[in-house]
C-alpha cells in the first residue's frame, strides 16, 4: 500500500508528514472517518482541487477507505511549529476561538467539536495542530467563500461565515503556532456538538 500511495507524498511529504510548500497538509495519522470525507469530497466535487479530483475520479468507496485507513494507522513525530509571524493581540483573539469561541456571534470554541487539547475527537473529527498557518487560513477562507462543503447543514462554513477575515486569521495563527503533544491520541467525541453536522450524520 506504501508503494501505491506515492501519488499522495509526492504532495503531502515522505509518509505524509507534509509538504514544505504550506498548502499541502500532514495526513499521517489523521482519523480514517475523515480522511475517507475527504477523499470522498475531492472525488465527488465538494472539494475543488483539479489534481486531487483527477487521482481520484476512477477510485471506488472501498479503496477510498483502504487509503484512509492506511495514512491514519502512520504513527509518526510531529515536526515543531514554524516561527510565529501574528502579533499578541492577534494571538490572544485567536486563543479566545479556539480555547472559548464568541458565543456574541453564535461561534463555538474550536475545543468543543475538535477536543480540548485540539488532537481531535473520534474517528471524524481532526487534530487542528501540526497544520501550516497558510493551510489553515485557505481551508478557513474556503468554507466562508462556499469553495469548500461538507454535507449539509455545513457547520464549518456556518462558523467561518460568523467570523471576519481578521478572526480567521487570528485562529490561524494561533492554532499553528501550538505544539502537538508528544504522544497525541483523540478525545472521546463529545455527546452533543453546538451544531448539527451533516458529515457527521446530521444530528450531532
Amino acid at each position: 500500500m506504501a508503494q501505491r500511495m506515492l501519488a499522495c507524498t509526492g504532495c503531502h511529504g515522505p509518509q505524509g508528514r507534509a509538504a514544505s510548500d504550506g498548502y499541502h497538509p500532514r495526513i499521517a495519522g489523521k482519523p480514517a472517518g475523515y480522511l475517507h470525507r475527504q477523499l470522498r469530497a475531492f472525488r465527488d466535487g465538494q472539494r475543488r482541487y483539479a489534481l486531487m479530483g483527477t487521482l481520484l475520479a476512477p477510485l471506488d468507496d472501498a479503496y477510498l477507505r483502504d487509503i484512509a485507513a492506511h495514512f491514519a494507522a502512520l504513527d509518526l513525530p510531529h515536526a515543531a511549529p514554524a516561527p510565529v509571524r501574528a502579533d499578541a493581540a492577534t494571538l490572544r483573539r485567536g486563543e479566545q476561538l479556539a480555547r472559548r469561541g464568541d458565543p456574541a456571534l453564535g461561534v463555538p470554541a474550536c475545543s468543543d467539536c475538535h477536543g480540548g487539547a485540539f488532537v481531535g475527537a473520534g474517528d471524524d473529527l481532526p487534530g487542528l495542530l501540526g497544520l501550516p498557518v497558510d493551510y489553515l487560513n485557505a481551508q478557513l477562507g474556503a468554507w466562508r467563500s462556499g469553495t469548500r462543503q461538507a454535507d449539509a447543514p455545513d457547520c464549518m462554513a456556518q462558523i467561518a461565515r460568523r467570523l471576519a477575515p481578521q478572526d480567521l486569521n487570528a485562529v490561524s495563527h494561533w492554532l499553528a503556532a501550538q505544539p502537538v503533544p508528544a504522544m497525541p491520541r483523540p478525545a472521546a467525541p463529545a455527546a452533543a456538538l453546538p451544531l448539527r453536522c451533516g458529515s457527521l450524520g446530521g444530528s450531532r
